[in-house]
């Protein structure tokens, strides 16, 4: 049986928050390129709420 190490959902709450603000910054000044954030902000929510 293999044990799974899991993650801390705090960390994941702050790369959340991390990406987010890279996310807005770059809406604001990048806006064609936001969207290259977009897949790390959402897995890092997903992970945050312990749904993957």
């Amino acid at each position: 049986m293999a044990t799974e190490s899991k993650s801390s959902p705090m960390f994941w709450w702050l790369m959340f928050i991390v990406t987010t603000i890279i996310t807005l910054f770059m809406v604001v000044y990048v806006d064609e390129w936001f969207w290259l954030v977009l897949p790390f902000s959402l897995t890092s929510l997903a992970k945050a709420f312990d749904v993957i």
